[in-house]
C-alpha cells in the first residue's frame, strides 16, 4: 500500500483499486489529524458538506446515477465522526505475526470452518469447478473476513464513504468508491438501508469494496441479485471470481513450510528472489511434508519472523491472496487456515515469542539511522518495505549477521551505538 498519500491522491487510484478488502493495516497509512469543517488548507478551502454533496450530485448524475435515487439516499446523510476517527488512527504497536496467526487460525475457527466446508460441499464443488479456486481457501477467506458471515459490519456504506470522500485522507479513492456504491444501488442488488459494511465501506460476507463488487461480484445462486450480504453462495463465488482474475492457478498450493540447511544464505529470503521448486531443492530447501506441487513451479522464500522463526516457500497463489489483502500475515493466515480445514497442520518452526516487536516510532528511527549510516531505506515512514529490507541486509552483512532483512531491537541498538 502506498504511503504518505496526499489528500487528493487521484494518481494512485490504479494501485488502490486492486484491493478487494478494505481493512488495510493502519501502519501502512500516514499519521493525520482530520481537519475541521471549513478549515483553510494549503490546497483549498474545504466546502460545507451541503456544497460538497451538491457537487457530488452533479458528478453522479453525469455518470448515469438516477437523480431520485441520489436524493433519496443522501436525504439524511451527514459526516460520521466515528469513521473519521477510525481513518485517522495510527497505532504505535502492531501484533507480531505469531499473535495474529494465533487468533486467525484458532481452534474454534478451524472447527467452524470444517463444519461449513461439509455443509456447503456441493455448492463449493460447483464454484471450484467453474473458477478453479480451492474450496478450503474460499472458506478460510469467509472465516477471516466476516467470521463466516456473522460480522459483516454495521456502518451505512453510503454514509461511511461520503464521510471519507468529503473529509478523509484519500478523498479521490473514496469518491470513486462512493460512486461505485451508488451504481450498486441503481443496479438493484441491495437497498440503501441494507447496504451495511465496515467503517471503510467493505461490504458483505467477503468484504468487497464497491469497485471490486462491480467488477467481480456474481449471482451464483441465480436469484437475480448479486447479494454478498445474505447469500453465502454469491459471496463465496464472488471471492473465487476475484481470485481467478488475480491469477489463481488451479491445483497449485499457496505454499508450504520448509527446513533450511545449515549455513543458508538468508539474503535469498526476498520476494524478488523467485526460483523453481527444483532450484530451491538444489539449495537444500526441503518441504516438511509432501506438497503435490510441480518441480517447475516458481516460489519465493519468506521468513515472517526473520531467520530465528519458521520459513515458507510461497507460490503464485500466495500472490493472488495478497491481491485480496496486501498483508503477508493475512495471506499466511488464509493458507494455514485452509490447510487446517483438511487436516491438523501446525507450524513446526518456533516463533521467537520472547522477542519484542519494534513500534512505529522505532521503525521510523531505524530508517532514519540507516539513511544516516549511508544505506538507502527509502522514506522514513515506519513501513518495512523492499528498500528498507535491502538496507537492513546490507547492514547485517557489514556486521556479519544473518542477512535476513528483518528489523529488530538489536539492529536498532547497533545503529544507536554508531
Amino acid at each position: 500500500m502506498p504511503h504518505q498519500l496526499p489528500r487528493r491522491a487521484l494518481a494512485l487510484l490504479p494501485l488502490l483499486l486492486l484491493a478487494a478488502c478494505a481493512q488495510a493495516p493502519a501502519e501502512n497509512l500516514p499519521t493525520a489529524v482530520t481537519p475541521a469543517v471549513n478549515q483553510v488548507h494549503a490546497d483549498s478551502l474545504v466546502p460545507s458538506f451541503a456544497d460538497w454533496r451538491q457537487a457530488l450530485r452533479s458528478e453522479a448524475l453525469a455518470a448515469g446515477i438516477d437523480a431520485a435515487l441520489f436524493d433519496r439516499v443522501f436525504a439524511d446523510i451527514t459526516p460520521d465522526p466515528a469513521v473519521l476517527k477510525a481513518d485517522s488512527s495510527q497505532p504505535e504497536f502492531t501484533r507480531p505475526v505469531w499473535e495474529y496467526l494465533d487468533g486467525a487460525v484458532s481452534s474454534s475457527r478451524i472447527g467452524r470452518g470444517r463444519v461449513l466446508l461439509a455443509q456447503h460441499n456441493l455448492v463449493l464443488q460447483r464454484i471450484e469447478q467453474q473458477y478453479g479456486v480451492d474450496a478450503r481457501i474460499l472458506v478460510a477467506i469467509w472465516g477471516l473476513e466476516s467470521n463466516f458471515g456473522n460480522n459483516i459490519g454495521s456502518h451505512s456504506v453510503i454514509r461511511s464513504l461520503a464521510t471519507l470522500a468529503y473529509d478523509g485522507r484519500r478523498q479521490g479513492f473514496w469518491r470513486v468508491q462512493l460512486l461505485a456504491a451508488l451504481q450498486i444501488l441503481q443496479n438493484g442488488d441491495i437497498s440503501g438501508e441494507r447496504m451495511i459494511g465496515s467503517w471503510a465501506g467493505a461490504m458483505g460476507q467477503t468484504q468487497f469494496m464497491p469497485t471490486t463488487y462491480n467488477q467481480h461480484a456474481v449471482d451464483f445462486d441465480k436469484d437475480g441479485k448479486r447479494d454478498l450480504w445474505n447469500s453465502s453462495t454469491d459471496a463465496l463465488a464472488s471471492a473465487a471470481h476475484y481470485l481467478q482474475a488475480s491469477g489463481w492457478q488451479r491445483g497449485q498450493p499457496w505454499g508450504f513450510e520448509v527446513n533450511l540447511p545449515a549455513g543458508f544464505d538468508y539474503a535469498l529470503a526476498d520476494p524478488e528472489q523467485r526460483r523453481t521448486l527444483a532450484e530451491w531443492a538444489e539449495l537444500g530447501v526441503r518441504p516438511l511434508s509432501a506438497t503435490g506441487a510441480a518441480a517447475n513451479a516458481r516460489a519465493s522464500l519468506q521468513l515472517p519472523a526473520g531467520h530465528s522463526g519458521p520459513a515458507f516457500l510461497l507460490l503464485d497463489n500466495f500472490r493472488s491472496i495478497l491481491k485480496y489483502n496486501n498483508s503477508t500475515s493475512y495471506a499466511l493466515a488464509i493458507g494455514l487456515l485452509a490447510d487446517n480445514l483438511l487436516r491438523p497442520s501446525d507450524v513446526q518452526g518456533q516463533w521467537p515469542r520472547g522477542e519484542r516487536q519494534l513500534g512505529r516510532s522505532e521503525r521510523i528511527e531505524l530508517q532514519e539511522r540507516l539513511a544516516k549510516a549511508g544505506f538507502d531505506p527509502g522514506p522514513a515512514d515506519g513501513i518495512i518495505g523492499a528498500n528498507t529490507r535491502k538496507a537492513i541486509r546490507a547492514l547485517q552483512l557489514q556486521l556479519k549477521w544473518p542477512a535476513d532483512g528483518y528489523p529488530n531491537t538489536q539492529l536498532l541498538q547497533q545503529l544507536r551505538a554508531r
